[in-house]
This record gives C-alpha cells, sequence and structure tokens, in this order.
C-alpha cells in the first residue's frame, strides 16, 4: 500500500556567485549558495537500503552546475561507456523539463562517471526504449564536464558505508540543441525530478526528490518546479 502522496517541493536554483569546482568537495565556496535539498522519497519496491542522497544546483551565463553527495553502502558501477545502462549501478539522475518544451532530458550518471542522457518527448515505454525520444549524441555529451569521487568501475560491491559524490557541468548549448532557444533564464521556471537508484546491486532502492507512485521515474506528471533566481 502506498502512502498518501506528498506535496510537490520547489527548487530555487540560485545564479553562481563564481564558478562552482567539480571537485567533490561539498561546502567549497563557489557551491555555499546553492540550496541542498534531498532525494528522499523511497518506493516501496526497494529493499531496506536507505541512502541519504543531497543535491545541489546552481546557474550562469553557460549553463547549469549539478552536484550530488551520497552516503552509501551496496555501491557498485559495471557499466563501461556512455549510453550503457547506468540505472543498473549506484546512480544518481537529474531529469529536466525547461519551460514551454515537449521534451525533458535525462542525465543519468552512475558513481564511477559513466553516464546516459536521453531526450524524450514521449516516454511511454516501447521495445527499443520509448515512444518517442532520442540519445544525446557523443558530440554534445562530450562539452559536459563530469567529477566522480569513486573509481570508474567497482566489479565487487562495497557493502561498508561510503560516502561518494558525482557534480557535473551541462552547457545551456547541449540542452538548446534539442529543445531550442532558452532565451534568459532568471526567473524562469523549468519542471524535474532528482532520483537515486542502484537496480542490481544486493540492496536495490528507487527514491525521489518529488513523489512519484508506480515505480517508473519516467513520469513527467509527477515532475516538480524548478525555477530559476532572477
Amino acid at each position: 500500500m502506498f502512502p498518501r502522496m506528498k506535496k510537490k517541493p520547489e527548487y530555487l536554483v540560485r545564479r553562481a556567485e563564481l564558478p562552482p569546482r567539480l571537485d567533490g568537495k561539498w561546502n567549497e565556496a563557489g557551491w555555499r549558495t546553492a540550496t541542498t535539498a534531498c532525494v528522499s522519497n523511497f518506493h516501496p519496491a526497494g529493499s531496506g537500503h536507505r541512502p541519504k542522497t543531497e543535491f545541489k544546483v546552481l546557474y550562469d551565463d553557460s549553463g547549469l552546475y549539478v552536484s550530488f553527495r551520497v552516503r552509501d553502502r551496496f555501491v557498485r558501477a559495471i557499466s563501461r561507456k556512455y549510453l550503457d545502462m547506468v540505472c543498473r549501478d549506484s546512480c544518481v539522475e537529474f531529469f529536466v523539463q525547461p519551460e514551454r518544451t515537449k521534451g525533458y532530458l535525462n542525465f543519468e550518471i552512475n558513481c564511477g562517471g559513466v553516464a546516459l542522457i536521453y531526450y524524450i518527448e514521449d516516454p511511454e515505454r516501447t521495445p527499443g526504449g520509448f515512444r518517442k525520444f532520442k540519445p544525446v549524441s557523443p558530440k554534445h555529451f562530450k562539452t559536459m564536464r563530469i567529477f566522480h569521487s569513486m573509481p570508474a568501475r567497482i566489479t565487487r560491491e562495497i557493502t561498508r558505508p561510503i560516502t561518494w559524490h558525482v557534480s557535473y557541468f551541462v552547457p545551456f548549448s547541449l540542452i538548446e540543441h534539442y529543445v531550442g532557444k532558452l532565451g534568459g533564464i532568471a526567473g524562469q521556471v523549468w519542471r524535474g525530478n532528482f532520483y537515486k537508484c542502484a537496480d542490481e546491486t544486493s540492496r536495490p532502492h528507487w527514491a525521489s526528490w518529488s513523489p512519484i507512485r508506480k515505480l517508473n521515474f519516467h513520469q513527467p506528471g509527477a515532475f516538480a518546479r524548478i525555477r530559476f533566481e532572477s
């Protein structure tokens, strides 16, 4: 049985006073103005493992800065290359839909820094993935910068408590290639969600920032407001 759905949260993306460093230092000067929020709505289909997952987001004229901190156990990273199914590993995800756009981008990155990113307009499941989607091209993916604190591959699951970080920069030019011109970002209200998963670890779990009912992260109807500071 599902508990009563919680009210959707809202996240304020503050403007960066200086470009934050992508080095896993959670309280580094560039990140101090960012609001910290938690990915704390765990789906009941998961195991009893409840890693504490926090995130921060900032923006400037060039793009988005996203940082995750995870206090975890049972950590693994098997995926090898871009567009592998990183959700099977210890993974953090950011789905985001800009204003007045048909689709959303899903930034899925495992603890070893391997990523999967699609632009999705119709998330209905099909044998090939989704009804209408396209992978973000390797060319555009390479315009991102990604930091990960864990080794690129962890084939033997780490069962002891460990804190890991994933931080990255997404240029607005990458987003615009798929959704069109964004215009001035200040004051805009986008929609999205943040997730933590580990589908094929010994303690699978699925958590979200904005609550979901079905065990499916691809629910635009569950996205919450992401507002950019003016």
